[in-house]
C-alpha cells in the first residue's frame, strides 16, 4: 500500500477508524471526529466506501463506550493510576464528569456524545450508577449509529457540495461540527456542572479483584 498516494488514503482510513474512535472513548483529545468526517469526505470523492466507514465508526464508538462503562461499573478505574499516562487519562475523566454532570439517563447516553467530553462522562457515570448492561448497550449502540451517521454525513455532504479536495472538505466539516458541538455544549453545561462523583474512588472503593 502506497501511503504517499492520495488514492490509497481511503484504504488506509479503514485501519485508523477503529483504534482512533475507540481511543477517543477514554481520551477525548484524540481527534476521532476528524477521522470520521474525513472518511465521509473521502467517500464523496470516491476513495472510500461510505457504508464501511459508517459501520467501522459506529462499531468502534460502541466498543469504546462499553469499555469505559465496564471499567467504572466494576470499579476498576483505579487501574489507570498505575501508569503516568493512565493518571492523566483518569484526571481527564474526572474533568469530563465535573463539566458534563453525572446524568446517566438513557436519553443522555444517546445524546451526550454530541458535546465535547460528553461520551466519556456519560459512559463513566452510567457505570458508577449501575445502569443495566443491556440498557446501556442498546442506548450506546443507537447513539453510536447516530453519531457515525452525523459525522460521516457531514463529511460526505461537505465534499459533495463544495467539490473541493477531500482534505479541504474535511476541514470545513470539522469546523462546522465544532461550532455546532460547542453551541450544544454551552446549552447543556449551563444546566450541569455537578462535582465528579468519583473524586475519591481509588481510596474509597474496594479492589474488584
Amino acid at each position: 500500500m502506497d501511503f504517499g498516494s492520495v488514492d490509497s488514503w481511503g484504504t488506509a482510513l479503514y485501519f485508523w477508524v477503529i483504534p482512533v474512535v475507540l481511543g477517543d472513548a477514554i481520551f477525548p483529545p484524540i481527534p476521532s471526529e476528524m477521522v470520521v468526517i474525513t472518511g465521509g469526505a473521502l467517500s464523496a470523492d470516491g476513495r472510500a466506501n461510505v457504508f464501511l466507514v459508517l459501520i467501522l465508526a459506529a462499531l468502534a464508538s460502541w466498543l469504546g463506550d462499553m469499555v469505559v462503562f465496564h471499567l467504572f461499573r466494576r470499579r476498576l478505574s483505579h487501574v489507570l493510576d498505575r501508569w503516568k499516562w493512565g493518571r492523566r487519562v483518569h484526571s481527564g475523566i474526572h474533568a469530563a464528569l465535573a463539566k458534563a454532570g453525572r446524568s446517566s439517563t438513557y436519553g443522555t447516553i444517546i445524546g451526550a456524545r454530541f458535546i465535547p467530553g460528553g461520551r466519556l462522562a456519560t459512559s463513566a457515570a452510567s457505570g458508577i450508577a449501575n445502569v443495566s448492561v443491556r440498557g446501556f448497550s442498546l442506548c450506546a449502540g443507537l447513539g453510536a449509529v447516530l453519531w457515525a451517521c452525523w459525522l460521516v454525513g457531514l463529511g460526505y455532504f461537505t465534499g459533495s457540495a463544495t467539490k473541493l479536495p477531500f482534505w479541504a472538505s474535511s476541514l470545513i466539516g470539522v469546523a462546522v461540527g465544532l461550532v455546532i458541538g460547542a453551541v450544544v455544549g454551552i446549552i447543556v453545561t449551563r444546566r450541569r456542572g455537578d462535582r465528579s462523583p468519583v473524586v475519591d474512588e481509588p481510596d474509597s472503593l474496594p479492589d474488584a479483584g
